[in-house]
């Protein structure tokens, strides 16, 4: 049976039509739903992913960086010492490259296989604010389109067996006058006249050359361009640790593993406000931990992404068996998030026993692509989410997402197989259910078990969605 409402918020009038099926049923009849999908106890393949996941180990010989040449008192670059003691490292076979208590001036730091780098508790790793020592270019990615760039600040490319790990501080001292400004905005800095992330040898150029096809070697930036860099950044690496570590004034995304299996982050604190300071955002990876962590960002807390347009459909890499659990998220767009670089697909996210809280966080639970990007986004669960504050939505799922030009195109993204349980909320914000599908694609199988959403100001908005189902679910008092 199909039961068409209203919601009117202020004069606006919504017509949404749901289909109102009993959980049985709705799975049985859907089509696209995952032959083996329990929306029942999707949890036992969360525990199978955590249990899988491999973590590194390490001989136990100590590499200290003040045995190489490192400063502790800031006075000088340590640069080469870490060089030194990473190489030492490699070449004894593995081991802890150790930074003491102090503080240390860097260049970018670049990790090999078997090397745990370690922070002891008061060591802060100050990195360069002068973009020339982030050369030469290496293979990175800019918002999901790969290239060859200015160095991450932490690198590792096609490494296996790696940890950063302590309880120091890494800083990447970016402010209002650097990396900031090239975003193009005038709150990080940015004054009109200058050089910035859009203007046209920028990003419509990397654009350009993702349209055209353009071979990733070819696509060559770097000095004369303003695209900044990712704070620490594994890129097609295998059994990464990050471990209790805290992260400051990253110049762009903080933790991003590409094209990397088996990476565990556990216990780290990133607090930092910039202009697209996402705290972790895990691409084209796959079997990803995220545990125990703070995120206090000037983005998203977290957003699972695969890849933009053209450069995420050759690649082909679906980010999928990710876990997110026993997080804190304060000030960011949203806590978990799917997309906006997301044509290569997400499937299998897990997220439970995660806090959010803050009035500045605009959304819990978000997933958001549009007809350029594509996808398939799948098999995403939620589970015992506390909700102190968000702005805008607690869940929302937006497929006409565009902050750039035109954001149209032919591929029509998939999303399919919502669930959330054991969901309180007590400030909702503007929307407590925000979806807008599309309706060649309508967002499809979508639960809401032992949902508890206080103080929204509109319970439900819903375009082009087939099977929504409310089990235990009360939004502003009313049950659904």
């Amino acid at each position: 049976m199909r039961h068409p409402f209203k919601i009117i918020f202020g004069l606006l009038v919504v017509l949404s039509v749901f289909s109102c099926k009993n959980q049985n049923e709705s799975v049985a009849t859907s089509p696209e739903t995952t032959a083996d999908l329990n929306f029942d106890d999707p949890w036992k393949q969360a525990d199978a992913i955590v249990e899988s996941i491999k973590l590194p180990t390490f001989r136990d010989e100590v590499f200290n960086v003040l045995d190489y040449g490192a400063s502790a008192d800031g006075s000088k670059s340590s640069d080469a010492a870490f060089k030194k003691a990473i190489e030492a490292c490699v070449a004894a076979g593995g081991g802890k490259v150790l930074i003491p208590a102090g503080e240390y001036l860097t260049g970018p730091i670049h990790l090999k296989s078997n090397v745990n780098l370690h922070l002891e508790e008061g060591a802060e790793v100050k990195f360069s604010t002068r973009p020339e020592d982030y050369l030469p270019v290496v293979h990175t990615t800019f918002e999901g389109m790969e290239f060859m760039n200015y160095s991450p600040l932490i690198y590792a490319y096609k490494q296996k067996n790696i940890a950063v790990t302590g309880k120091g501080t890494f800083n990447g001292q970016a402010s209002k006058e650097n990396w900031w400004q090239w975003k193009g905005q005038e709150e990080y800095g940015y004054v009109e006249g200058d050089v910035q992330q859009q203007d046209d040898h920028n990003l419509p150029r990397l654009s350009d050359m993702v349209e055209k096809g353009t071979p990733v070697e070819e696509r060559v930036f770097g000095e004369g361009h303003q695209f900044r860099p990712s704070f620490f950044q594994p890129f097609e690496c295998e059994n990464v640790l990050i471990e209790g570590v805290t992260f400051i004034n990253a110049p762009f995304w903080v933790m991003h593993p590409v094209k990397s299996n088996y990476v565990t982050v556990k216990d780290v604190s990133v607090i930092s406000h910039g202009p697209n300071n996402d705290g972790c955002n895990p691409e084209y990876s796959k079997n990803v931990h995220i545990t125990g962590c703070l995120f206090d960002t000037g983005d998203d807390c977290i957003a699972i992404k695969s890849g933009r347009d053209n450069d995420g459909r050759r690649v082909g890499i679906t980010s999928e068996n990710i876990v997110v659990e026993n997080c804190t998220m304060k000030d960011g767009h949203g806590g978990v998030v799917m997309g906006s670089e997301i044509s290569g697909g997400v499937r299998n996210v897990y997220i439970r026993n995660n806090t959010m809280n803050s009035p500045n966080l605009d959304r819990a639970i978000r997933i958001k692509t549009n007809t350029r990007r594509g996808g398939t986004i799948e098999n995403i669960f939620v589970k015992d989410l506390k909700v102190g504050q968000v702005k805008e939505a607690v869940l929302k799922i937006n497929t006409h997402y565009g902050i750039y030009a035109n954001q149209e195109g032919g591929h029509m993204p998939v999303i399919r197989n919502i669930l959330l349980e054991n969901v309180e909320v007590e400030n909702g914000g503007e929307y407590g259910v925000l979806i807008l599908g599309r309706e060649q694609s309508p967002v499809s199988n979508v639960k809401l078990k032992n949902v508890n959403i206080k103080n929204v100001e509109v319970p439900l908005r819903v375009e082009h969605a087939d099977d929504i189902i409310f089990e235990n679910t009360i939004i502003n008092g009313k049950e659904y």
